[in-house]
């Protein structure tokens, strides 16, 4: 398939994977006889899984050190599991603080709910906060 068809498959944009190819995080992709880049399924699925991977927020350093990996063959598959645990773990410790951020906004919200249906003593709504 052509790069608008694999743009559409992956979720990434031509220009990211012109970018990911120039990167070395794709392999070789084969040419058509005319010179346009022949994707194959196995090209998307992997372009796919890139996607993702930086929809976590994978650093490219890592993304690039884990695609260097994939490339090298499966005997690379114990550095490859400590990556994505690693990267596991930091994505468990962004929720925890992204459910926290969420706590304060409906706390807040709530301050303020309160504040507007009873006399207005200034902004109280910032007690009981704890980090």
């Amino acid at each position: 398939m052509r790069i608008k068809e694999a743009s559409k498959s992956s979720g990434l944009s031509t220009d990211t994977i012109r970018y990911y190819e120039k990167e070395g995080l794709l392999p070789p992709i084969n040419r058509d006889r005319s010179g346009h880049r022949a994707f194959s399924l196995d090209n998307v699925q992997w372009m796919t899984v890139l996607y993702w991977l930086r929809k976590t927020g994978m650093p490219m350093r890592v993304m690039s050190r884990y695609a260097h990996l994939v490339h090298s063959g499966d005997h690379t598959i114990p550095q490859r599991v400590a990556i994505l645990t690693e990267h596991r773990a930091l994505l468990a410790a962004r929720r925890a603080e992204l459910d926290r951020c969420e706590e304060i906004l409906t706390y807040k919200l709530s301050a303020y709910e309160d504040a507007e249906k009873g006399p207005h003593h200034g902004d109280n709504t910032n007690q009981d906060l704890e980090r």
